[in-house]
C-alpha cells in the first residue's frame, strides 16, 4: 500500500483562494481538507451601519454574482421592515437574478470547466482532437462562441439596473427603475439572440422546447441519437466525452443538498415574510437527504466554528453568529485549518447534516412532489441522479440544464411587465427587526440574516453557496461536502492532478488556480502547476 499527501494551494478559478490537501492511498483520495486562505470580513464592517449598507456593501463579496447578493440582501430587509413589493417590482427582481445565472453559465462551462477537458493527460483517449477543437482555452471554437455570447444577458441586467456588476438598484420596496417598452423590447431581442445562437445553435442542437421534453436519462440518450445537429451539439459531445474520461465515475459527495430557492412569485409575495416565503418560491426551497425531502427552514441553519480561524468553537444560527477572527497561526495549535465556517443544518431525525448546494441540488428540489401551480416540477435530474449517480459530469449537467428553463423564465417575466403599474412601495425604516433574505445564486443557496437595533445593524451574517460547499470538518468531526466529493478520486498522476480540479470546478467554487504537490512522506515538492490553464 502506497500513501502520499498532496497540498493543492489554490484550486479555485474564480475568486479568493482555495487550497486542498489530500490524502492518496494506491492511486485514490483517502482524505481531504479544505482551506479557505482569505479573510472576508463583511460582517464586521457592516456592523453598526445603516440598515441599507448591505445593499451596496454585499453585492462586493463578489465580482461575479453580485446580482445575487443584491437580491438577497434587498429581500432581508423587505421582511424586516415590513415592507410591500409591487408585483412589477418582483418581476424586475427576478429578470435581474435570471440574467445574471443565464451569463454564468455559458461562461463557467468554457473557461471554468472546459479547460480541463482538454489535459494532457486525455490525449490518448479517441475523442481528444475534438474536445481540443472545441474546448481548448481561448482558440476552441466553442470556447470562443460561449464566452464571448455569455455577456448578453447581463446587458439585460444593465438595461433594468443601470449597470452589472455591482448595482444598487433593487431596494426595500421594489426597484429604482421605470422601464419603457423600448427597454423591455430591446431586452427580448437581446434574450433571443442569446438563445438562438448559443443556447439552442450551439449548446443543444435543438429548441429549448425540444430539450425540455426530456424528463429520464434515457430520453437523454435517445436525443443524443435523434438528429445530427443533436449528435454533434456540444450539449451531447460533452456528455460522451464525459464518460470517456470518467468524469462519470467520481466526484459523488454526501448526495445530500439543500436549496434555499429563487424566483418569488409576484402576486403571492408583495407583503414579504420569512414564514411566507417557501410557498411563494418558483424554484422550490428544501432539505434532500438520506433519500427524503424535507421542507427548508431557515431556523434550522447553523455555523459552525469548531475549525475556522475565530474564536471559540460549536454552532450557532446566524441572527447569533459571531465574527471573531484569530491569529491563523494559533488556530492551527487549537485544529483549525480555515477562514470559512461550516454550515450545517438540522435535518429532522438526522441531526446537523452537511448539504451540498447548487444547481445539483435545485434540480433535485425540482423533482420533489406536490408542486403547486406556479412552482417548478422537474423529474429529469433527480432520475439522472438515480439511474447513475451523482458525479462531476452529473453536477455540470444539472446546471446547464437550467439554461433553458431561466431562458423561458425571463422570457415570461417580460412579457407579463405591466409598463403602467408601480414599481416601488415606500416601506417605514424601521428601528427594530430580524430580516432573512435568500436566493440561488449561480453557485448555489445564498442567504443574509439581519438583526436591527436602534436604526442600526446589530448583527449581519452573510452564508455563501462555496461555505455551504468547501466549510470545513465540524465540531462531530465530519467533513464538508467538497471535502467528501474529493474522497474515492482517482489520481493518475500526481504531478498533476487535474481529477482535483475537475471535482473543485464542478462545484464553481467561488475561490482561485496555481497547484503546488508535495509528497507526504518526504516534503518535497513535486511540482507547480496552474489547474485548468485559467
Amino acid at each position: 500500500m502506497s500513501t502520499m499527501d498532496l497540498n493543492v494551494s489554490p484550486l479555485g478559478q474564480v475568486e479568493g483562494d482555495l487550497d486542498v490537501r489530500v490524502t492518496i492511498t494506491d492511486g485514490v483520495v483517502t482524505d481531504a481538507w479544505t482551506t479557505a486562505a482569505m479573510f472576508r470580513g463583511f460582517e464586521i464592517i457592516l456592523k453598526g451601519k445603516d440598515p441599507q449598507a448591505g445593499l451596496i456593501m454585499t453585492p462586493r463579496i463578489c465580482g461575479i454574482c453580485g446580482g445575487s447578493h443584491l437580491y438577497k440582501a434587498c429581500y432581508a430587509l423587505d421582511t424586516a421592515w415590513q415592507t410591500s413589493v409591487p408585483p412589477n417590482a418582483t418581476r424586475v427582481r427576478n429578470i435581474a437574478q435570471a440574467c445574471e445565472t443565464l451569463q454564468s453559465i455559458p461562461r463557467w462551462f468554457y473557461a471554468i470547466m472546459g479547460p480541463d477537458l482538454t489535459a494532457a493527460q486525455y490525449a490518448s483517449a479517441p475523442g481528444y482532437e475534438e474536445a481540443s477543437r472545441r474546448f481548448a482555452p481561448y482558440v476552441g471554437t466553442s470556447y470562443q462562441k460561449g464566452v464571448t455570447m455569455s455577456q448578453l444577458p447581463v446587458e439585460i441586467y444593465a438595461i433594468f439596473g443601470g449597470q452589472w456588476p455591482h448595482s444598487s438598484f433593487m431596494i426595500p420596496g421594489g426597484v429604482m427603475c421605470a422601464p419603457t417598452l423600448s427597454d423591455v423590447t430591446r431586452s427580448l431581442s437581446i434574450l433571443e439572440h442569446w438563445g438562438r445562437e448559443w443556447l439552442e445553435g450551439e449548446w443543444l442542437g435543438c429548441s429549448v422546447d425540444r430539450w425540455l421534453e426530456n424528463k429520464t436519462w434515457d430520453d437523454v440518450l435517445a436525443w443524443m441519437n435523434e438528429n445530427e445537429s443533436q449528435y454533434n451539439s456540444d450539449c451531447a459531445f460533452f456528455l460522451r466525452w464525459a464518460q470517456e474520461i470518467g468524469l462519470d465515475k467520481y466526484g459523488v459527495g454526501y448526495d445530500n443538498y439543500l436549496a434555499m430557492g429563487t424566483f418569488l412569485d409576484p402576486d403571492l409575495y408583495t407583503n414579504p415574510t420569512v414564514e411566507g416565503r417557501n410557498a411563494a418560491l418558483q424554484s422550490r426551497s428544501g432539505i434532500y437527504a438520506n433519500g427524503q425531502f424535507f421542507d427548508f427552514d431557515q431556523a434550522r441553519v447553523t455555523e459552525d466554528i469548531t475549525h475556522a480561524f475565530f474564536k471559540g468553537t460549536g454552532a450557532r444560527h446566524p441572527w447569533d453568529g459571531v465574527t471573531d477572527p484569530i491569529d491563523p497561526a494559533e488556530g492551527e495549535k487549537q485544529g483549525k485549518y480555515t477562514w470559512a465556517k461550516a454550515p450545517r443544518y438540522d435535518v429532522p431525525n438526522l441531526g446537523y447534516v452537511p448539504l451540498e448546494a447548487g444547481p445539483l441540488a435545485r434540480q433535485m428540489m425540482a423533482a420533489r412532489p406536490d408542486a403547486a401551480a406556479h412552482q417548478d416540477y422537474d423529474p429529469f435530474i433527480k432520475n439522472v441522479i438515480d439511474q447513475i449517480g451523482p458525479s462531476v459530469m452529473t453536477r455540470v449537467l444539472a446546471r446547464m440544464h437550467e439554461a433553458p428553463k431561466y431562458f423561458k423564465n425571463v422570457q415570461r417575466w417580460l412579457n407579463e411587465l405591466d409598463l403602467h403599474a408601480d414599481f416601488y412601495t415606500k416601506p417605514a425604516e424601521l428601528a427594530e427587526g430580524k430580516g432573512f433574505g435568500a436566493t440561488e445564486a449561480a453557485r448555489g443557496a445564498l442567504a443574509d440574516w439581519i438583526v436591527i437595533e436602534n436604526g442600526k445593524i446589530a448583527n449581519y451574517q452573510v452564508i455563501t453557496p462555496t461555505a455551504w460547499n468547501i466549510g470545513p470538518r465540524d465540531g462531530e468531526n465530519a467533513v464538508g461536502p467538497m471535502e467528501k466529493a474529493f474522497m474515492g478520486t482517482p489520481i493518475e498522476n500526481p504531478d498533476f492532478p487535474v481529477e482535483l480540479g475537475q471535482v473543485a470546478h464542478s462545484y464553481d467554487s467561488c475561490l482561485v488556480c496555481t497547484v503546488h504537490a508535495y509528497d507526504g512522506k518526504t516534503g518535497r515538492q513535486l511540482a507547480q502547476f496552474r489547474m485548468g490553464g485559467g
